[in-house]
């Protein structure tokens, strides 16, 4: 390779020294996600759970289409496409659908007692995936953060009951998305932060649409006006316009620390329910929701005891308007 050439690589570790920037892209993304549970709650109420967990795929996906082919993106290559299916069947398939079918039966806030949860599987698919390495007390502090969240959670729902199938829905909606976003934060320092979410978009839109228009077929969607926005949302930022800050704050990383920020967001998610549902708002609540959010900056704060980046190489985003694909330069 002649000097001072570039190519894109594969890239393991953080893109950028300075993790405040991807600390706020990923909050942009958890604000963005907090409205999820809450909205797919209002949804369910007049449209079927399989429509819309489908439904808000094919929304989402046509935004997506568009986009790449707007900017001309180029395709994904080799091995590559097999990792955007490993993100399309993590948040494209899997979290939608098993949170729809959850919340047909339990409020937005006992979801929240599971979803809770994300943060420390997140952090866990990061380090077996990404081959990060945080230090003990980061694992501390993320144990103690999830058991806050749960715990507080659990108190507003009034308690978690017994193990029922909402549960196990919620619990595997759970593991979905920690192995999407960590694959998904890879995968976007290669390809872009929003090209990775519209092509896993685009590659699972065949299955997509198949079911929703079963669903459609089988019970034809009525619902009222506040329905619809509600599915309105859940396809046009929960599963696009999210994953644009959310998988750059991924990428930029590291994404242990990062994925920490979810955090906060059943606590958003709590807050939004008492909002939008009506749902109780109590000062168990909001102490509870101080700890995790306490915790959640502990565990950002906290440094990887692995080296940042590979020496020789400097890693950088770009971000021209057209795409934010990451480039190595390899001197010599």
């Amino acid at each position: 390779m002649k000097a001072n050439s570039s190519a894109t690589l594969q890239i393991d570790h953080p893109l950028s020294s300075r993790p405040a920037t991807g600390l706020w892209w990923g909050l942009v993304g958890v604000a963005a996600f907090s409205f999820t549970l809450p909205f797919t709650r209002v949804a369910v109420a007049g449209l079927s759970p399989l429509f819309i967990g489908s439904g808000r795929a094919v929304v989402a996906t046509v935004l997506a289409a568009f986009a790449l082919a707007l900017t001309r993106q180029r395709l994904p290559r080799g091995v590559q496409w097999a990792r955007v299916a490993v993100v399309a069947g993590g948040v494209v398939v899997g979290f939608p659908l098993l949170t729809s079918f959850a919340l047909t039966s339990v409020p937005a806030s006992h979801g929240a007692v599971v979803i809770a949860l994300l943060p420390a599987a997140t952090a866990t698919m990061a380090v077996i995936r990404g081959h990060e390495r945080p230090p003990k007390t980061f694992w501390i502090i993320t144990g103690a953060g999830a058991v806050a969240a749960f715990g507080f959670a659990a108190a507003q729902s009034g308690g978690t009951g017994d193990l029922q199938l909402a549960d196990l829905l919620l619990f595997g909606a759970v593991v979905s998305a920690a192995i999407g976003y960590a694959e998904g934060g890879l995968l976007a320092r290669e390809l872009g932060s929003w090209q990775t979410v519209s092509w896993a978009l685009v590659l699972a839109s065949p299955l997509m649409v198949a079911i929703a228009a079963f669903s459609v077929a089988s019970q034809p969607p009525s619902a009222t006006p506040v329905q619809w926005a509600a599915f309105a949302y859940l396809g046009v930022v929960s599963m696009f316009f999210g994953f644009f800050a959310w998988y750059r704050g991924l990428a930029i990383g590291p994404m242990a620390q990062v994925s920490q920020i979810q955090l906060v967001q059943p606590v958003l998610s709590i807050g939004w329910a008492a909002l939008i549902l009506g749902e109780d708002l109590t000062w168990a609540t909001i102490i509870g929701g101080t700890a995790v959010i306490l915790c959640a900056g502990l565990a950002v704060r906290s440094r990887p005891s692995a080296a940042r980046a590979t020496a020789g190489n400097i890693a950088e985003v770009k971000d021209n308007g057209k795409d934010d694909t990451v480039t190595v330069k390899q001197p010599g």
